[in-house]
C-alpha cells in the first residue's frame, strides 16, 4: 500500500508538535544541568539513541541514561561526547569529532547519519533471500567513501552442501581479489565463527544487508547473552522491548565492537559525481587518467582502459555493470 501523502497544512502542523517537543526536551535538560553537581563533564560512548534520549557508556563502563541539548545536532550510535552527571543520569553537553560518519539520504535527500566511528562495515549475504550485488555493491562503495574497511559475510553455509558452498562462495570470489575479505559462516551450528571473530577483533564494525539473510541470529552468535544485554538496554533507558530497533553498540567478548543496525537493512547512496561514483570502485579508480579521453563513459569509447581491463579479466562484468546503473543516476551525468 501507498504511503497517504500529507497536505501541506498537515506537514506544518507535524513539524509544530516536533518542534515543541523538541523544547521541552531542551527545557528538561537545562532544568537537569541547572540542578546537578558542579563536577567536570565525563567522556563517554553513545550505545543506543531513541529519540531525545541516549544510552552512554562512561569511563568505567557503566551505562548511563542521558538527555541531550538541541544545539548539538544529530546524535547516533558510537558517537563519543562529553556529559554532566545529574541526578542518576546525565545530559550531553558536547559531540566530540568524529572519525568516521555513515550516513544515508533521507526522504528529502539529506544525508542523515546512521552510525559513527565505526572502522569497518560487513555486509551479511546468504543463499536465500537470493542476493543482489548491486545492492552490495552500493553498500562497498559507502565504506570505500567513507575511509573504512569492507568485508563480506557468507551466512547460513548450513543450507548447502559441500559443492553447493563452493559455488556461493566461487560467486563473490573476486571481491577478495579487490581487498574484501570473504568470510562463511553458520549462525545456526556456529561453523566458521572463529575466523569472523578474528576479522571483528581490533575494530568496530558495523553489519549490514537485506532482510532475512540472517543477521539478528548471527549477532546472537556472537554475543555471550544477547536477550540479557536487550533487557539492560531496555531497563537502562526506560523506553521498552523496542529499543532494540534501534542502532546498538555492542562489545565483544574476544575484541571490538559491533554494531547492530536494523535501520540498515535497505539502502541508498546519496548524490554523486561522477567521479565520487569510480572512486567507490578501487578496480576502477586505480584506472583514472588511462583512459584516452577525460569524459570516457566505459562504454564504447576507443582507447577505454576501463574497457580493456574488462577483455582481459581484471574487472568482473557485474561490477561494472552495477557501475554503468548508478552511473544513470549521478548528479554530473
Amino acid at each position: 500500500m501507498s504511503r497517504r501523502r500529507l497536505s501541506k497544512q498537515q506537514r506544518a502542523r507535524i513539524a509544530r508538535i516536533q518542534e515543541q517537543r523538541r523544547r521541552q526536551a531542551d527545557a528538561r535538560a537545562e532544568s537537569l544541568l541547572g540542578n546537578g553537581d558542579a563536577s567536570p563533564p565525563v567522556a563517554g560512548r553513545v550505545i543506543v539513541r531513541h529519540g531525545r534520549s541516549l544510552l552512554v557508556r562512561g569511563p568505567q563502563g557503566e551505562t548511563v541514561h542521558c538527555l541531550f541539548r538541541q544545539n548539538l545536532g544529530e546524535i547516533v550510535c558510537g558517537d563519543r561526547v562529553l556529559w554532566q552527571p545529574v541526578d542518576g543520569g546525565g545530559v550531553v553537553v558536547a559531540l566530540l569529532e568524529r572519525d568516521t560518519v555513515l550516513s544515508r539520504p533521507d526522504h528529502a535527500g539529506h544525508d542523515k547519519p546512521i552510525a559513527a566511528n565505526i572502522s569497518q562495515l560487513v555486509v551479511v549475504l546468504a543463499p536465500r533471500p537470493e542476493p543482489t550485488g548491486f545492492l552490495l555493491d552500493q553498500y562497498l562503495i559507502a565504506a570505500e567513501r567513507i575511509g573504512v574497511r569492507g568485508a563480506l559475510c557468507l551466512n547460513k553455509a548450513d543450507l548447502l552442501d559441500d559443492s553447493e558452498r563452493a559455488t556461493f562462495r566461487q560467486r563473490f570470489a573476486h571481491y577478495e581479489q579487490l581487498g574484501y575479505p570473504l568470510i562463511q559462516v553458520s549462525a545456526k551450528t556456529t561453523q566458521g565463527l572463529d575466523p569472523l571473530f578474528e576479522r571483528l577483533r581490533g575494530h568496530t564494525s558495523i553489519l549490514v544487508g537485506q532482510s532475512g539473510v540472517g543477521k539478528s541470529s548471527l549477532i546472537n552468535a556472537l554475543l555471550p547473552s544477547p536477550e540479557l544485554l536487550e533487557g539492560d538496554l531496555s531497563e537502562a533507558t526506560g523506553l521498552g522491548r523496542h529499543t532494540t530497533s534501534a542502532a546498538t553498540l555492542y562489545t565483544l567478548e574476544r575484541g571490538g565492537e559491533i554494531i547492530d543496525s536494523p535501520g540498515v537493512r535497505s539502502f541508498r547512496l546519496g548524490r554523486l559525481t561522477r567521479q565520487e561514483l569510480e572512486d567507490g570502485f578501487p578496480e576502477l579508480r586505480a584506472l583514472r587518467g588511462q583512459c584516452r579521453f577525460n569524459d570516457c563513459t566505459h562504454q564504447h569509447e576507443p582507447g577505454c582502459a576501463v574497457r580493456k581491463a574488462l577483455e582481459a579479466g581484471r574487472i568482473h562484468p557485474d561490477r561494472l555493470a552495477s557501475f554503468h546503473h548508478l552511473a544513470e543516476q549521478t548528479a554530473d551525468r
